[in-house]
């Protein structure tokens, strides 16, 4: 049986804590999937096509990823691929709280599912997307956060 992950997330944009994450769990697994998903509560200010485009430049030539949108419930999604393992990065004691609960959650929805927690390096700790956003809507530098230059802001 192969280890097949699904990292899940808005993305708004993918930070370089984002690749850090992605950068510790390729060697766990067979197949990482990056799914970008839909959050209701979040309000996306890049196109998903947009943050698709990015997260692929980033992987491309790299066979174990595969980047890919979806809605609805991300253990459904990892019924129909075959995902045996959710990675979650964690930055902080708060998000281990709220990764947890939503692990439970996720058990409860899709038992054959397990959550793996990675840690994010130290320097990548204090860095979100909603920082990202920020910073850019300021036109403050945030290079020192992603790989890829975002959109001029109009």
């Amino acid at each position: 049986m192969k280890n097949i992950a699904l990292f899940a997330g808005s993305f708004c944009p993918f930070t370089k804590g984002h690749e850090d994450i992605v950068r510790k769990a390729l060697p766990l697994f067979d197949h990482l999937y990056i799914a970008l998903g839909h959050n209701h509560v979040k309000k996306d200010i890049f196109s998903v096509e947009q943050r698709l485009q990015w997260i692929r430049d980033l992987y491309d030539g790299e066979p174990k990823v595969t980047v890919m949108a979806y809605e609805g419930l991300t253990t459904d999604l990892c019924r129909q691929l075959g995902v045996n393992y959710l990675v979650r990065g964690i930055r902080n004691a708060t998000d281990f709280v709220a990764e947890e609960e939503l692990r439970r959650i996720n058990l409860t929805l899709n038992p054959d599912v397990e959550t793996i927690f990675i840690p994010s390096s130290p320097e990548w700790a204090i860095v979100s997307s909603s920082l990202v956003r920020e910073l850019w809507s300021l036109h403050a530098d945030y290079s020192a956060f992603l790989s890829y230059k975002l959109p001029e802001k109009p």
